[in-house]
């Protein structure tokens, strides 16, 4: 009888909880907004003279400084230069105005900056082509460059590279709504894309907070993994084709709509994700589900990281196939948005607990769903893994869940200095790394956790009031050494760029690396793409 008293109480307690009406959350800024940080990203930029070979000291704040050479085999731009890619592309498109290009030069978090000189807009497959077979030709470096959202340092130049911005060739060529197969050019916008599919019946399998800015070419040649990478997979799983351009300026044309084919190497593979050092994406094929009319989200709390974890283990086996994202934050992650963001609320608001967890399910039927949903929550709460939830009513309640996981990075960056680490881990070690970060770094800085737990990717941040080698020195190498330890990877989703090029060896092999670099000899001989990234700088010099 207690025992059916105590089941009693719970479901009242379960029925109130997904009841329970949030207040109306104020908008605010989207992380993928194109605006002005109010903290200072500067880059410092200690030039140094080394013979013939220009150098300079890069005090990256989010990681340790890096000596980079310009490479002397590389030209320097010339009146001839420009004259070829205004005839080519015609004045609108080459692009030396100053206030443009210091937009362009500067990624958007303000921590690395270049000296690039030219922008070029092409608006085709064929002139990405010229571009890059005279730029070959003339041993000229080239930055591609997409929505430049990147966090890495990888879509801007580092000394004077020429940037080639795909944001012109924006063009949806085709959907086949029997296959749901998209093929788009490169600088589609992401969230574009998401608002045709939706008025097409689909979705993307690709969801990040810069939606607004980011565009599928940049999703594609970073490997963007996102919100819903549980369910959906990576873009290496969703990509049935692409085209790319070598640096020689030769057209890969690997455009193909089969989900099965088995004819040779599939040489697209190497595209997703090489960053635009092998060469440049100008079209895409996507294989994109049809959007379901079930959408549930529920925003919880849990006491422990071992309830997280655990939570996790049942919301696989309980809700399997409509689990679509598994998301969690920690208070610490939590007290910045709610402080940082006039009008976002906590939709806990009884007291502060120690980690948040979102879920969300996508289904077609949305009242198995929904009691699907419910029935994980009753249990999970029997189980004491869950302390509170909501369950969201509406499309609004549901948004401001998001908003709130979506809002993390832009209120670190709010808060002042933050240095940024984008890891893979087991899932049973992932906040091991939070906690041992705290305790080496005492009150020098706050240690925030929060990520991808559906698919062991923690962002790890560490946030103060302004940049200091101190604390710097007690990050590094020791994130990357116990990333390693715990054979994690020390970039799950944001790429290695400029920031972790040298870091490589963390998590791979020197024989792997070693393969990298002959790909890239092999298809891009003079180095001229994206020089200085991904690759160590003493095998991409």
């Amino acid at each position: 009888m207690e025992k059916w008293r105590a089941t009693s109480n719970l479901r009242r307690s379960l029925k109130s909880i997904l009841n329970r009406q949030l207040s109306s959350v104020s908008e605010f800024r989207y992380l993928n907004e194109k605006r002005s940080c109010q903290s200072s990203f500067n880059l410092i930029r200690d030039c140094k003279s080394l013979g013939q070979v220009n150098a300079i000291q890069h005090r990256c704040f989010s990681s340790a400084s890096t000596l980079v050479q310009r490479n002397p085999s590389f030209s320097t731009l010339n009146s001839d230069d420009i004259s070829y890619f205004k005839g080519l592309l015609g004045e609108k498109s080459v692009i030396q105005d100053e206030d443009r290009l210091e937009t362009v030069n500067t990624d958007w978090m303000h921590k690395y900056k270049g000296s690039s000189k030219l922008l070029l807009l092409p608006r085709s497959t064929e002139e990405v082509a010229q571009i890059l077979r005279y730029c070959n030709s003339r041993c000229l470096a080239v930055v591609p460059q997409g929505g430049n959202t990147g966090l890495v340092g990888g879509s801007v130049p580092v000394f004077d590279e020429v940037i080639v911005n795909v944001s012109s060739m924006k063009n949806i060529i085709s959907f086949d709504k029997v296959s749901g197969i998209l093929v788009c050019e490169a600088g589609c916008i992401l969230e574009n894309l998401l608002s045709f599919l939706d008025n097409q019946g689909f979705i993307m399998p690709l969801d990040l907070g810069a939606k607004g800015s980011c565009q599928i070419g940049g999703n594609v040649s970073t490997n963007a993994g996102g919100l819903r990478l549980v369910r959906y997979g990576s873009l290496h799983e969703n990509v049935l084709g692409l085209e790319a351009v070598l640096a020689n300026g030769d057209v890969l044309d690997m455009l193909g709509t089969l989900r099965k084919d088995n004819t040779g190497y599939d040489l697209k593979h190497l595209f997703i994700g090489s960053e635009g050092s092998l060469g440049i994406v100008t079209k895409v094929s996507i294989l994109t589900p049809p959007k379901l009319s079930s959408v549930n989200i529920a925003f919880l709390a849990c006491n422990d990281y071992s309830s997280c974890q655990k939570l996790l283990m049942e919301a696989k086996r309980k809700l399997g196939e409509i689990l679509s994202a598994f998301e969690f934050l920690d208070t610490e992650a939590m007290n910045l948005v709610l402080h940082q963001f006039d009008g976002v609320r906590n939709p806990l608001p009884a007291s502060m607990h120690n980690f948040y967890i979102l879920i969300e399910t996508t289904g077609s039927d949305e009242s198995y769903n929904r009691e699907k949903l419910e029935a994980f929550l009753l249990s999970s709460m029997e189980d004491g893994l869950i302390s509170d939830g909501v369950l969201a009513q509406d499309i609004n309640q549901a948004s401001s869940f998001w908003r709130i996981r979506e809002g993390v990075p832009e209120a670190l960056m709010k808060a002042g200095a933050v240095y940024k680490y984008d890891l893979s881990l087991p899932v049973e070690k992932m906040y091991d790394l939070v906690d041992d970060m705290r305790i080496r770094l005492g009150d020098l800085a706050k240690v925030v956790g929060y990520g991808h737990l559906g698919d062991g990717n923690l962002h790890l941040n560490v946030s103060a009031p302004e940049y200091d080698d101190k604390i710097l020195e007690q990050i590094e190498p020791y994130v990357y050494e116990w990333t390693s330890k715990h054979r994690g990877s020390i970039s799950a989703e944001h790429g290695l760029g400029l920031m972790k090029a040298n870091k490589i060896y963390y998590s791979k092999s020197a024989e792997t690396v070693q393969t990298m670099a002959s790909i890239k000899k092999l298809l891009d001989p003079n180095g001229i793409l994206n020089p200085y990234k991904v690759l160590p700088h003493s095998l991409n010099s």
